[in-house]
């Protein structure tokens, strides 16, 4: 897939094939194009940065996706995972690393699909939907963290 990266800092190792894979197999069930996108798997350090200075939040979140084309079929953006909250988050619903990673990467996806999670029937929406794929792709990928240096 051309103009797709996968980003981490010096401290977070990521099996990038697989978060491409992962990319690819959305494509093709929920029919959109790629324009330009770049999944980032961030430190809580750099993700509270972006939170603040984007959405006046002072705190680490889960995942952040920003939509450059407004085009819902065909992606222009940028997806932010926070590891630290993934690892929190696995714990707290007690949930594999791995799937938990790839809920938030269909999660970010939906958000630049158009989905969103403001208000509680749009939300629930976006949970059936988030929960259905990734339990579709749960099951066929495993160890996309290699590793974390805190």
């Amino acid at each position: 897939m051309k103009n797709f990266t996968v980003t981490t800092p010096k401290n977070i190792k990521i099996d990038k094939k697989i978060v491409h894979t992962i990319v690819s197999e959305l494509k093709n069930i929920l029919e959109f194009t790629v324009e330009s996108l770049n999944v980032n798997f961030v430190t809580p350090e750099i993700m509270i940065g972006i939170n603040k200075q984007y959405l006046a939040h002072d705190y680490d979140t889960d995942v952040i996706a920003f939509n450059y084309s407004g085009d819902n079929s065909k992606l222009d953006g940028e997806i932010f995972i926070s590891i630290g909250q993934t690892i929190d988050n696995s714990i707290r619903f007690n949930v594999n690393l791995d799937s938990e990673l790839i809920r938030l990467i269909v999660h970010g996806i939906l958000h630049l699909l158009g989905y969103d999670d403001k208000k509680p029937y749009d939300k629930k929406k976006m949970k059936i939907e988030e929960d259905k794929l990734t339990e579709k792709l749960k099951k066929d990928y495993k160890n996309i963290l290699i590793e974390y240096d805190y």
